[in-house]
């Protein structure tokens, strides 16, 4: 399980997190929505690992992510713009970052992973340089796959993808959360919070102001919910 436990976060005497405390199960899509400066990039940070609160604990199970460093490896991570080397192909920047984190596979292996990203087999052997911003993602969920991530985190994964590519997206996110992966994803997008997660959160001023399971609430409701908490 991930987990916040009465995250705070302090930057030159401003609180960009207070308090924050949330978990996601196996299984479970849960989407943070708020404004720019709600906390949503400074939680997945701190689930990172690349800062440390000021007070309270991000947990993967019983273990603190800043105290016991190895348990990032779990952790897989998917920015708005995945970063990768546009030199080369989709597999072998698959290859190249499954070896930086440990694992060595074929290349049938690897293909299939790229399979299970729902990305066309013509495209496997391409330039990174050629692909749309769809196909990146499905590059980076095809390095999450490699790395048997147990747990994803999103930030704005959607920003920017057409329709079609928004629509893919949902569904490998959905087959990934049937798989028992946890995925953890700040957005603004209240439709796709709504198509892809199965809780989702809404943040203000670094504080979870409502809690919501999606089966509960329809798109418009929550963009309701949302107006009037911002």
């Amino acid at each position: 399980m991930l987990q916040a436990k009465n995250l705070s976060m302090r930057y030159e005497g401003k609180l960009a997190l207070k308090n924050l405390s949330f978990t996601v199960a196996p299984g479970e899509i849960f989407c943070l929505l708020g404004q720019n400066g709600a906390g949503k990039t400074t939680t997945i940070n701190i689930f990172l690992g690349l800062i440390e609160p000021t007070s309270g604990e991000a947990l993967i199970g019983n273990s603190s992510i800043i105290k016991n460093k190895s348990s990032r490896s779990a952790i897989a991570y998917i920015p708005e713009i995945v970063q990768l080397y546009g030199n080369l192909s989709g597999l072998e920047n698959l290859e190249f970052f499954s070896r930086l984190a440990g694992f060595v596979y074929s290349q049938e292996e690897l293909a299939s992973f790229l399979q299970c990203a729902n990305l066309q087999e013509e495209a496997h052997k391409k330039r990174l340089s050629t692909y749309s911003k769809g196909m990146r993602q499905k590059v980076g969920i095809a390095i999450a796959l490699a790395k048997n991530a147990n747990y994803i985190l999103m930030d704005e994964p959607t920003s920017g993808l057409d329709p079609k590519a928004s629509v893919e997206f949902a569904k490998i996110c959905k087959e990934l959360s049937t798989n028992g992966v946890a995925i953890l994803m700040a957005t603004h997008d209240i439709f796709n919070a709504v198509n892809i997660g199965s809780k989702i959160g809404i943040m203000r001023e670094g504080t979870l102001v409502h809690t919501t399971e999606t089966s509960k609430i329809s798109a418009q409701e929550l963009q309701d919910l949302y107006i009037k908490t911002i």
